[in-house]
Protein backbone atom coordinates (compact mmCIF):
# COMPACT_ATOMS: atom_id res chain seq x y z
CA UNK A 1 0.00 0.00 0.00
CA UNK A 2 3.03 2.24 0.16
CA UNK A 3 4.28 3.53 -3.17
CA UNK A 4 7.83 4.33 -4.21
CA UNK A 5 9.01 7.84 -3.28
CA UNK A 6 9.40 8.92 -6.88
CA UNK A 7 5.84 7.93 -7.69
CA UNK A 8 4.62 9.77 -4.61
CA UNK A 9 6.45 12.93 -5.60
CA UNK A 10 4.81 12.78 -9.02
CA UNK A 11 1.48 12.13 -7.34
CA UNK A 12 2.08 15.26 -5.27
CA UNK A 13 1.83 17.29 -8.47
CA UNK A 14 -1.80 16.23 -8.71
CA UNK A 15 -2.54 16.51 -4.98
CA UNK A 16 -1.64 20.11 -4.29
CA UNK A 17 -4.76 22.10 -5.10
CA UNK A 18 -8.46 21.85 -4.53
CA UNK A 19 -10.91 21.37 -7.40
CA UNK A 20 -11.44 24.70 -9.06
CA UNK A 21 -7.87 25.94 -8.74
CA UNK A 22 -6.45 26.53 -12.21
CA UNK A 23 -2.76 25.83 -12.57
CA UNK A 24 -0.77 25.64 -15.82
CA UNK A 25 -4.00 25.67 -17.83
CA UNK A 26 -5.68 22.63 -16.28
CA UNK A 27 -7.79 21.77 -13.25
CA UNK A 28 -5.99 19.84 -10.57
CA UNK A 29 -7.64 17.42 -8.21
CA UNK A 30 -6.75 17.41 -4.55
CA UNK A 31 -7.35 13.76 -3.86
CA UNK A 32 -4.69 11.21 -4.74
CA UNK A 33 -4.98 7.46 -4.39
CA UNK A 34 -3.31 7.86 -0.99
CA UNK A 35 -6.30 9.87 0.23
CA UNK A 36 -8.64 7.09 -0.88
CA UNK A 37 -6.55 4.42 0.87
CA UNK A 38 -6.35 6.45 4.08
CA UNK A 39 -10.10 7.12 3.96
CA UNK A 40 -10.90 3.42 3.55
CA UNK A 41 -8.38 2.11 6.09
CA UNK A 42 -9.42 4.51 8.85
CA UNK A 43 -13.09 3.98 7.97
CA UNK A 44 -12.97 0.21 8.27
CA UNK A 45 -10.61 0.16 11.25
CA UNK A 46 -13.12 2.08 13.36
CA UNK A 47 -16.00 0.11 11.84
CA UNK A 48 -14.41 -3.07 13.19
CA UNK A 49 -13.98 -1.55 16.65
CA UNK A 50 -17.66 -0.59 16.68
CA UNK A 51 -18.70 -4.00 15.35
CA UNK A 52 -17.20 -5.69 18.40
CA UNK A 53 -19.05 -3.26 20.69
CA UNK A 54 -22.31 -3.81 18.83
CA UNK A 55 -21.95 -7.57 19.28
CA UNK A 56 -22.32 -7.16 23.03
CA UNK A 57 -25.54 -5.17 22.69
CA UNK A 58 -26.92 -7.64 20.14
CA UNK A 59 -26.49 -10.70 22.36
CA UNK A 60 -27.73 -9.22 25.63
CA UNK A 61 -30.87 -11.33 25.62
CA UNK A 62 -28.86 -14.54 25.11
CA UNK A 63 -26.34 -13.57 27.80
CA UNK A 64 -29.13 -12.70 30.21
CA UNK A 65 -30.70 -16.13 29.68
CA UNK A 66 -27.36 -17.86 30.12
CA UNK A 67 -26.67 -16.06 33.38
CA UNK A 68 -30.15 -16.81 34.79
CA UNK A 69 -30.96 -20.46 33.92
CA UNK A 70 -34.70 -20.95 34.17
CA UNK A 71 -36.21 -23.30 36.72
CA UNK A 72 -38.36 -24.78 34.01
CA UNK A 73 -35.38 -26.02 32.01
CA UNK A 74 -36.11 -29.73 31.61
CA UNK A 75 -32.84 -30.84 30.05
CA UNK A 76 -31.85 -34.31 31.20
CA UNK A 77 -28.33 -34.11 29.87
CA UNK A 78 -26.96 -32.03 32.75
CA UNK A 79 -27.71 -32.22 36.47
CA UNK A 80 -29.26 -29.33 38.37
CA UNK A 81 -25.94 -28.50 40.04
CA UNK A 82 -24.40 -27.77 36.65
CA UNK A 83 -27.28 -25.49 35.64
CA UNK A 84 -26.95 -23.51 38.87
CA UNK A 85 -23.16 -23.17 38.54
CA UNK A 86 -23.48 -20.33 36.03
CA UNK A 87 -26.46 -18.74 37.72
CA UNK A 88 -25.05 -15.30 38.40
CA UNK A 89 -28.45 -13.69 39.06
CA UNK A 90 -31.76 -14.86 40.50
CA UNK A 91 -33.80 -13.00 37.85
CA UNK A 92 -33.48 -11.56 34.37
CA UNK A 93 -34.18 -8.09 35.80
CA UNK A 94 -31.02 -8.23 37.89
CA UNK A 95 -29.08 -9.61 34.94
CA UNK A 96 -30.34 -6.71 32.81
CA UNK A 97 -29.23 -4.24 35.46
CA UNK A 98 -25.76 -5.80 35.51
CA UNK A 99 -25.56 -5.59 31.71
CA UNK A 100 -26.33 -1.88 32.05
CA UNK A 101 -23.59 -1.66 34.68
CA UNK A 102 -21.14 -3.28 32.25
CA UNK A 103 -22.07 -0.66 29.64
CA UNK A 104 -21.41 2.05 32.21
CA UNK A 105 -18.09 0.52 33.25
CA UNK A 106 -17.01 0.24 29.62
CA UNK A 107 -17.93 3.83 28.81
CA UNK A 108 -16.27 5.27 31.92
CA UNK A 109 -13.01 3.46 31.16
CA UNK A 110 -13.44 4.38 27.50
CA UNK A 111 -13.86 8.05 28.47
CA UNK A 112 -10.75 8.01 30.66
CA UNK A 113 -8.86 6.24 27.89
CA UNK A 114 -9.91 8.86 25.33
CA UNK A 115 -8.31 11.66 27.32
CA UNK A 116 -5.11 9.60 27.60
CA UNK A 117 -5.14 8.26 24.03
CA UNK A 118 -5.55 11.72 22.55
CA UNK A 119 -2.42 12.93 24.35
CA UNK A 120 -0.48 9.76 23.49
CA UNK A 121 -1.62 9.89 19.86
CA UNK A 122 -0.21 13.40 19.43
CA UNK A 123 3.16 12.24 20.75
CA UNK A 124 3.61 8.74 19.30
CA UNK A 125 3.08 7.23 15.87
CA UNK A 126 -0.68 7.10 15.29
CA UNK A 127 -0.40 3.89 13.27
CA UNK A 128 1.29 2.04 16.13
CA UNK A 129 -1.23 3.23 18.71
CA UNK A 130 -4.24 2.35 16.54
CA UNK A 131 -2.94 -1.09 15.59
CA UNK A 132 -2.05 -1.95 19.17
CA UNK A 133 -5.49 -0.91 20.40
CA UNK A 134 -7.33 -2.96 17.75
CA UNK A 135 -5.37 -6.19 18.27
CA UNK A 136 -5.34 -6.00 22.06
CA UNK A 137 -9.05 -5.18 22.25
CA UNK A 138 -9.84 -8.14 19.98
CA UNK A 139 -8.04 -10.48 22.40
CA UNK A 140 -9.97 -9.09 25.38
CA UNK A 141 -13.31 -9.47 23.56
CA UNK A 142 -12.40 -13.08 22.71
CA UNK A 143 -11.66 -13.86 26.37
CA UNK A 144 -14.80 -12.06 27.61
CA UNK A 145 -17.37 -13.61 25.30
CA UNK A 146 -15.86 -16.80 23.93
CA UNK A 147 -13.21 -18.27 26.20
CA UNK A 148 -15.24 -17.83 29.40
CA UNK A 149 -18.19 -19.63 27.81
CA UNK A 150 -16.05 -22.47 26.47
CA UNK A 151 -14.53 -22.94 29.94
CA UNK A 152 -17.90 -22.38 31.67
CA UNK A 153 -16.26 -19.77 33.84
CA UNK A 154 -18.72 -17.12 35.07
CA UNK A 155 -17.62 -14.38 37.45
CA UNK A 156 -19.01 -10.86 37.75
CA UNK A 157 -15.75 -9.28 38.88
CA UNK A 158 -13.81 -10.93 36.08
CA UNK A 159 -16.31 -9.60 33.53
CA UNK A 160 -16.03 -6.11 35.00
CA UNK A 161 -12.23 -6.20 34.91
CA UNK A 162 -12.14 -7.34 31.29
CA UNK A 163 -14.61 -4.65 30.23
CA UNK A 164 -12.56 -1.93 31.93
CA UNK A 165 -9.48 -3.05 29.98
CA UNK A 166 -11.51 -3.27 26.77
CA UNK A 167 -12.75 0.29 27.22
CA UNK A 168 -9.19 1.58 27.67
CA UNK A 169 -7.95 -0.27 24.59
CA UNK A 170 -10.90 0.69 22.38
CA UNK A 171 -10.34 4.34 23.25
CA UNK A 172 -7.21 4.38 21.10
CA UNK A 173 -9.37 4.20 17.98
CA UNK A 174 -11.32 7.43 17.55
CA UNK A 175 -8.64 10.06 18.40
CA UNK A 176 -6.16 8.29 16.12
CA UNK A 177 -8.42 7.89 13.08
CA UNK A 178 -9.74 11.47 13.34
CA UNK A 179 -6.18 12.78 13.63
CA UNK A 180 -5.07 10.78 10.58
CA UNK A 181 -8.06 12.02 8.58
CA UNK A 182 -7.36 15.58 9.72
CA UNK A 183 -3.78 15.22 8.48
CA UNK A 184 -4.97 14.25 4.99
CA UNK A 185 -8.15 16.31 4.46
CA UNK A 186 -8.32 20.10 4.83
CA UNK A 187 -11.09 22.30 6.14
CA UNK A 188 -12.69 23.05 2.77
CA UNK A 189 -15.15 20.23 2.13
CA UNK A 190 -14.43 18.70 5.54
CA UNK A 191 -18.12 18.61 6.46
CA UNK A 192 -19.19 16.32 3.64
CA UNK A 193 -15.97 14.24 3.66
CA UNK A 194 -16.10 13.70 7.43
CA UNK A 195 -19.88 13.37 7.31
CA UNK A 196 -19.55 10.46 4.90
CA UNK A 197 -16.51 9.07 6.71
CA UNK A 198 -18.13 9.26 10.17
CA UNK A 199 -20.62 6.68 8.93
CA UNK A 200 -17.87 4.23 9.94
CA UNK A 201 -19.48 3.85 13.37
CA UNK A 202 -22.89 3.14 11.86
CA UNK A 203 -21.40 0.75 9.30
CA UNK A 204 -19.64 -0.98 12.19
CA UNK A 205 -22.96 -1.28 14.02
CA UNK A 206 -24.55 -2.81 10.92
CA UNK A 207 -21.60 -5.14 10.43
CA UNK A 208 -21.69 -6.20 14.07
CA UNK A 209 -25.44 -6.83 13.93
CA UNK A 210 -25.13 -8.91 10.76
CA UNK A 211 -22.19 -10.94 12.06
CA UNK A 212 -23.85 -11.56 15.42
CA UNK A 213 -27.24 -12.55 13.99
CA UNK A 214 -25.62 -14.88 11.44
CA UNK A 215 -23.97 -17.09 14.07
CA UNK A 216 -26.19 -16.47 17.11
CA UNK A 217 -28.01 -19.75 16.53
CA UNK A 218 -24.79 -21.58 17.46
CA UNK A 219 -24.35 -19.63 20.69
CA UNK A 220 -23.47 -16.08 21.65
CA UNK A 221 -19.81 -17.05 22.14
CA UNK A 222 -19.43 -17.48 18.39
CA UNK A 223 -20.67 -13.95 17.78
CA UNK A 224 -17.80 -12.66 19.93
CA UNK A 225 -15.36 -15.06 18.22
CA UNK A 226 -16.17 -13.86 14.69
CA UNK A 227 -16.01 -10.12 15.41
CA UNK A 228 -12.84 -10.45 17.52
CA UNK A 229 -11.10 -12.40 14.74
CA UNK A 230 -12.02 -9.86 12.07
CA UNK A 231 -10.92 -6.97 14.29
CA UNK A 232 -7.55 -8.58 15.03
CA UNK A 233 -6.93 -9.07 11.30
CA UNK A 234 -7.85 -5.43 10.71
CA UNK A 235 -5.28 -4.31 13.26
CA UNK A 236 -2.56 -6.19 11.38
CA UNK A 237 -3.59 -4.52 8.11
CA UNK A 238 -3.46 -1.08 9.76
CA UNK A 239 0.04 -1.70 11.11
CA UNK A 240 1.47 -2.50 7.69
CA UNK A 241 -0.67 -0.28 5.46
CA UNK A 242 -1.69 3.04 7.05
CA UNK A 243 0.07 6.32 6.23
CA UNK A 244 -0.60 8.79 9.03
CA UNK A 245 0.28 11.98 7.12
CA UNK A 246 1.23 13.19 3.61
CA UNK A 247 4.67 14.19 4.84
CA UNK A 248 5.58 10.51 5.30
CA UNK A 249 5.78 10.11 1.52
CA UNK A 250 6.93 13.61 0.59
CA UNK A 251 3.57 15.24 -0.18
CA UNK A 252 2.60 18.69 1.07
CA UNK A 253 0.94 18.78 4.48
CA UNK A 254 -2.57 20.11 4.90
CA UNK A 255 -1.51 23.39 6.51
CA UNK A 256 1.01 24.14 3.73
CA UNK A 257 -1.63 23.39 1.10
CA UNK A 258 -4.19 25.61 2.80
CA UNK A 259 -1.66 28.45 2.96
CA UNK A 260 -1.24 28.13 -0.79
CA UNK A 261 -5.00 28.15 -1.24
CA UNK A 262 -5.35 31.54 0.44
CA UNK A 263 -4.26 33.11 -2.83
CA UNK A 264 -6.58 30.96 -4.95
CA UNK A 265 -8.64 33.98 -6.01
CA UNK A 266 -5.54 35.46 -7.66
CA UNK A 267 -3.67 33.92 -10.60
CA UNK A 268 -1.04 31.56 -9.23
CA UNK A 269 1.37 32.69 -11.97
CA UNK A 270 1.47 35.29 -14.68
CA UNK A 271 0.58 33.98 -18.12
CA UNK A 272 3.73 35.36 -19.67
CA UNK A 273 5.91 33.59 -17.09
CA UNK A 274 4.10 30.30 -17.33
CA UNK A 275 6.97 28.45 -18.96
CA UNK A 276 9.36 29.57 -16.24
CA UNK A 277 7.18 28.12 -13.47
CA UNK A 278 8.30 24.77 -12.16
CA UNK A 279 7.26 23.92 -8.61
CA UNK A 280 9.51 21.82 -6.43
CA UNK A 281 8.22 18.53 -5.13
CA UNK A 282 11.38 17.18 -3.63
CA UNK A 283 10.86 14.74 -0.80
CA UNK A 284 12.01 16.22 2.49
CA UNK A 285 14.53 14.40 4.60
CA UNK A 286 13.50 13.40 8.10
CA UNK A 287 15.87 16.02 9.52
CA UNK A 288 14.26 18.71 7.36
CA UNK A 289 10.76 18.15 8.71
CA UNK A 290 10.29 20.48 11.69
CA UNK A 291 9.21 18.85 14.90
CA UNK A 292 5.97 20.40 16.07
CA UNK A 293 5.43 20.52 19.79
CA UNK A 294 2.10 19.10 20.95
CA UNK A 295 -0.02 21.44 23.07
CA UNK A 296 -0.94 20.54 26.63
CA UNK A 297 -4.28 19.16 27.81
CA UNK A 298 -5.14 22.44 29.54
CA UNK A 299 -4.33 24.50 26.46
CA UNK A 300 -6.54 22.24 24.36
CA UNK A 301 -9.46 22.67 26.79
CA UNK A 302 -9.12 26.46 26.56
CA UNK A 303 -9.45 26.55 22.78
CA UNK A 304 -12.64 28.35 21.63
CA UNK A 305 -15.61 26.01 21.29
CA UNK A 306 -14.00 22.94 22.87
CA UNK A 307 -15.84 23.09 26.22
CA UNK A 308 -19.34 23.96 24.81
CA UNK A 309 -19.16 21.23 22.19
CA UNK A 310 -17.77 18.74 24.73
CA UNK A 311 -20.66 19.34 27.13
CA UNK A 312 -23.18 19.22 24.30
CA UNK A 313 -21.69 15.97 23.08
CA UNK A 314 -21.95 14.48 26.58
CA UNK A 315 -25.73 14.86 26.37
CA UNK A 316 -26.06 13.85 22.74
CA UNK A 317 -23.79 10.81 22.97
CA UNK A 318 -25.83 9.66 25.96
CA UNK A 319 -28.89 9.46 23.70
CA UNK A 320 -27.05 8.08 20.68
CA UNK A 321 -25.26 5.36 22.65
CA UNK A 322 -28.44 4.43 24.49
CA UNK A 323 -29.92 3.53 21.13
CA UNK A 324 -26.67 1.77 20.27
CA UNK A 325 -26.60 -0.34 23.45
CA UNK A 326 -30.29 -0.84 24.17
CA UNK A 327 -32.25 -0.72 20.89
CA UNK A 328 -32.16 -4.48 20.12
CA UNK A 329 -33.05 -5.26 23.74
CA UNK A 330 -35.88 -2.69 23.68
CA UNK A 331 -37.37 -4.15 20.51
CA UNK A 332 -37.21 -7.69 21.88
CA UNK A 333 -38.38 -6.75 25.36
CA UNK A 334 -41.11 -4.24 24.48
CA UNK A 335 -42.59 -5.84 21.35
CA UNK A 336 -41.72 -9.50 21.95
CA UNK A 337 -39.82 -9.83 18.66
CA UNK A 338 -37.14 -12.50 18.27
CA UNK A 339 -33.61 -11.41 19.15
CA UNK A 340 -32.22 -12.02 15.65
CA UNK A 341 -35.08 -10.03 14.11
CA UNK A 342 -34.55 -7.17 16.57
CA UNK A 343 -30.81 -7.13 15.72
CA UNK A 344 -31.51 -6.77 12.01
CA UNK A 345 -34.25 -4.17 12.49
CA UNK A 346 -31.98 -1.99 14.65
CA UNK A 347 -29.81 -1.46 11.56
CA UNK A 348 -32.26 1.19 10.33
CA UNK A 349 -31.21 3.58 13.09
CA UNK A 350 -27.65 3.44 11.77
CA UNK A 351 -28.83 3.87 8.18
CA UNK A 352 -30.54 7.10 9.23
CA UNK A 353 -27.35 8.23 10.99
CA UNK A 354 -25.26 7.62 7.88
CA UNK A 355 -27.54 9.66 5.64
CA UNK A 356 -27.98 12.36 8.29
CA UNK A 357 -24.27 12.81 8.96
CA UNK A 358 -23.41 13.06 5.25
CA UNK A 359 -26.26 15.40 4.26
CA UNK A 360 -25.89 17.67 7.27
CA UNK A 361 -22.13 17.82 6.75
CA UNK A 362 -22.69 18.88 3.14
CA UNK A 363 -25.15 21.61 4.18
CA UNK A 364 -22.73 22.90 6.83
CA UNK A 365 -20.01 23.11 4.16
CA UNK A 366 -22.30 25.15 1.91
CA UNK A 367 -23.22 27.51 4.76
CA UNK A 368 -19.67 27.42 6.14
CA UNK A 369 -21.27 27.11 9.58
CA UNK A 370 -21.86 23.99 11.69
CA UNK A 371 -23.93 25.11 14.71
CA UNK A 372 -27.13 26.26 12.91
CA UNK A 373 -27.35 22.92 11.08
CA UNK A 374 -26.94 21.08 14.37
CA UNK A 375 -29.61 23.21 16.05
CA UNK A 376 -32.25 22.54 13.40
CA UNK A 377 -31.53 18.82 13.37
CA UNK A 378 -31.70 18.54 17.15
CA UNK A 379 -35.00 20.43 17.30
CA UNK A 380 -36.45 17.95 14.83
CA UNK A 381 -34.88 15.13 16.85
CA UNK A 382 -37.13 16.00 19.79
CA UNK A 383 -40.20 15.49 17.60
CA UNK A 384 -38.85 12.24 16.17
CA UNK A 385 -38.24 10.88 19.70
CA UNK A 386 -41.83 11.64 20.64
CA UNK A 387 -43.11 9.84 17.55
CA UNK A 388 -40.82 6.83 17.98
CA UNK A 389 -41.86 6.37 21.60
CA UNK A 390 -45.41 5.86 20.30
CA UNK A 391 -44.45 3.44 17.53
CA UNK A 392 -47.02 0.64 17.06
CA UNK A 393 -46.19 -3.06 17.06
CA UNK A 394 -45.46 -2.95 13.33
CA UNK A 395 -41.96 -3.63 12.02
CA UNK A 396 -42.24 -1.47 8.88
CA UNK A 397 -43.51 1.61 10.72
CA UNK A 398 -40.99 1.06 13.51
CA UNK A 399 -38.12 0.83 11.02
CA UNK A 400 -39.22 4.05 9.29
CA UNK A 401 -39.50 6.01 12.55
CA UNK A 402 -36.20 4.49 13.69
CA UNK A 403 -34.43 5.71 10.54
CA UNK A 404 -35.86 9.22 10.95
CA UNK A 405 -34.72 9.29 14.59
CA UNK A 406 -31.25 8.11 13.55
CA UNK A 407 -31.12 10.85 10.90
CA UNK A 408 -31.74 13.65 13.42
CA UNK A 409 -29.74 12.21 16.35
CA UNK A 410 -27.02 10.09 14.75
CA UNK A 411 -26.28 12.75 12.12
CA UNK A 412 -25.40 15.55 14.59
CA UNK A 413 -23.53 13.08 16.77
CA UNK A 414 -21.36 12.05 13.83
CA UNK A 415 -20.72 15.67 12.88
CA UNK A 416 -19.61 16.77 16.38
CA UNK A 417 -17.33 13.78 16.88
CA UNK A 418 -15.62 14.07 13.48
CA UNK A 419 -15.84 17.27 11.38
CA UNK A 420 -16.32 19.66 14.30
CA UNK A 421 -13.57 17.98 16.35
CA UNK A 422 -11.23 18.31 13.37
CA UNK A 423 -12.20 22.00 13.01
CA UNK A 424 -11.53 22.62 16.71
CA UNK A 425 -8.18 20.81 16.56
CA UNK A 426 -6.91 22.88 13.61
CA UNK A 427 -7.97 26.39 14.56
CA UNK A 428 -5.95 29.44 13.52
CA UNK A 429 -4.90 29.95 17.15
CA UNK A 430 -2.78 26.79 17.03
CA UNK A 431 -1.38 27.04 13.52
CA UNK A 432 2.10 26.92 14.97
CA UNK A 433 1.31 23.82 17.03
CA UNK A 434 -0.78 21.57 14.85
CA UNK A 435 -0.20 18.51 17.03
CA UNK A 436 -3.47 19.09 18.89
CA UNK A 437 -5.98 17.20 16.80
CA UNK A 438 -5.92 13.89 18.67
CA UNK A 439 -5.91 15.70 22.03
CA UNK A 440 -8.95 17.84 21.16
CA UNK A 441 -10.76 14.82 19.71
CA UNK A 442 -10.03 12.91 22.90
CA UNK A 443 -11.44 15.73 25.03
CA UNK A 444 -14.66 16.02 23.01
CA UNK A 445 -15.26 12.29 22.68
CA UNK A 446 -14.05 11.59 26.21
CA UNK A 447 -16.50 14.07 27.72
CA UNK A 448 -19.21 12.59 25.52
CA UNK A 449 -18.38 9.11 26.76
CA UNK A 450 -18.65 10.21 30.39
CA UNK A 451 -22.19 11.40 29.67
CA UNK A 452 -22.94 8.18 27.80
CA UNK A 453 -21.56 6.10 30.67
CA UNK A 454 -23.81 7.75 33.23
CA UNK A 455 -26.70 7.46 30.80
CA UNK A 456 -26.45 3.69 30.33
CA UNK A 457 -26.87 3.05 34.04
CA UNK A 458 -29.72 5.57 34.23
CA UNK A 459 -31.48 3.96 31.27
CA UNK A 460 -31.49 0.55 32.95
CA UNK A 461 -32.58 2.12 36.25
CA UNK A 462 -35.38 4.21 34.70
CA UNK A 463 -36.62 1.31 32.59
CA UNK A 464 -36.66 -1.04 35.55
CA UNK A 465 -38.62 1.35 37.81
CA UNK A 466 -40.70 3.53 35.48
CA UNK A 467 -40.83 1.82 32.09
CA UNK A 468 -39.66 2.60 28.56
CA UNK A 469 -41.80 5.69 28.07
CA UNK A 470 -39.89 7.52 30.80
CA UNK A 471 -36.65 6.50 29.11
CA UNK A 472 -37.80 8.42 26.04
CA UNK A 473 -38.70 11.44 28.19
CA UNK A 474 -35.14 11.29 29.49
CA UNK A 475 -33.80 11.24 25.91
CA UNK A 476 -35.87 14.33 25.04
CA UNK A 477 -34.46 16.17 28.07
CA UNK A 478 -30.87 15.32 27.11
CA UNK A 479 -31.41 16.38 23.48
CA UNK A 480 -32.76 19.72 24.71
CA UNK A 481 -29.69 20.16 26.91
CA UNK A 482 -27.49 19.59 23.87
CA UNK A 483 -29.09 22.58 22.16
CA UNK A 484 -28.73 24.63 25.32
CA UNK A 485 -24.97 24.09 25.64
CA UNK A 486 -24.22 25.23 22.09
CA UNK A 487 -26.84 28.01 22.05
CA UNK A 488 -24.20 30.80 22.30
CA UNK A 489 -22.38 29.33 19.30
CA UNK A 490 -25.67 28.97 17.44
CA UNK A 491 -26.57 32.62 18.06
CA UNK A 492 -23.10 33.79 16.99
CA UNK A 493 -23.07 31.77 13.77
CA UNK A 494 -26.64 32.67 12.82
CA UNK A 495 -25.80 36.36 13.31
CA UNK A 496 -22.72 35.87 11.14
CA UNK A 497 -24.85 34.30 8.39
CA UNK A 498 -27.31 37.21 8.54
CA UNK A 499 -24.50 39.78 8.29
CA UNK A 500 -22.97 37.94 5.36
CA UNK A 501 -26.33 37.83 3.58
CA UNK A 502 -26.89 41.55 4.19
CA UNK A 503 -23.43 42.38 2.89
CA UNK A 504 -24.09 40.30 -0.22
CA UNK A 505 -27.41 42.09 -0.77
CA UNK A 506 -25.73 45.50 -0.48
CA UNK A 507 -23.08 44.54 -3.06
CA UNK A 508 -25.81 43.60 -5.52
Amino acid sequence: MRSAPGADAQEGRRAVAWPGVLQRGRLLTRFSHHHVVVFLLTFFSYSLLHASRKTFSNVKVSISKQWTPSAWNTSTELPAETWSSNRLFPSTEEATLFLGTLDTIFLFSYAVGLFISGIVGDRLNLRWVLSFGMCSSALVVFVFGTLTEWLHFYNKWFYCGLWIVNGLLQSTGWPCVVAVMGNWFGKAGRGVVFGLWSACASVGNILGACLASSVLQYGYEYAFLVTASVQFAGGIVIFFGLLVSPEEIGLLGIEREENLEEDSHRPLINAENEDEYEPSYSIPKASDVPHVKAISFGQACCLPGVIPYSLAYACLKLVNYSFFFWLPFYLSNNFGWKEAEADKLSIWYDVGGIVGGTLQGFISDVLQRRAPVLALSLLLAVGSLVEYSRSPNNKSINALLMAVTGFFIGGPSNMISSAISADLGRQELIQGSSEALATVTGIVDGTGSIGAAVGQYLVSLIQDNLGWMWVFYFFILMTSCTILFISPLIAREVASLVRRRQAHALRE
